[in-house]
């Protein structure tokens, strides 16, 4: 679309999403922000019509920088880097999930009522559901 991936590198130690490596990158990071900025410093818009605006403007620039990252040229080395890192880090994620829903039941439970925040066995559910499609797809490609 407009962001183009010769200007990007592949984040590697802060995160998911794109470093800028060019001055073209850093302006697009520019001019992702300036709207932002003037969106916030235009003081007649209600609170709800600032956050539709922002909300529509966040729906653009995430379309985009997915596009970006899409279209990433990756080599097999740096492809299957990524693949180890992104498989850590769910198994740091499900652990943190886990031992979330150990301290929440053992601690309304000493309270003497037992409540367990729904968001997270809907996340390890949802894992599961993923890495299942994922292994069914697979299994029936080979």
């Amino acid at each position: 679309m407009f962001g183009k991936p010769d200007w990007f590198e592949r984040r590697k130690y802060g995160g998911w999403g794109l470093t800028p490596k060019t001055r073209e990158g850093w302006l697009y990071i520019a001019a992702i922000l300036v709207p932002l900025a003037i969106i916030q410093a235009i003081p007649f818009w209600s609170a709800s019509e600032r956050w539709l605006i922002i909300a529509g403007w966040a729906a653009f620039v995430a379309f985009d920088v997915f596009d970006i990252m899409l279209r990433m040229k990756k080599d097999e080395r740096e492809t299957l880097h990524e693949a180890l890192a992104e498989r850590n880090a769910a198994w740091v994620m499900v652990a943190a999930i886990a031992l979330g829903i150990l301290y929440q039941a053992a601690s309304t439970a000493l309270s003497g009522a037992l409540y367990i925040d729904p968001v997270l066995p809907v996340a390890l559910f949802a894992g599961l559901c993923a890495k299942a499609a994922t292994n069914w797809k697979l299994s029936r490609e080979n």
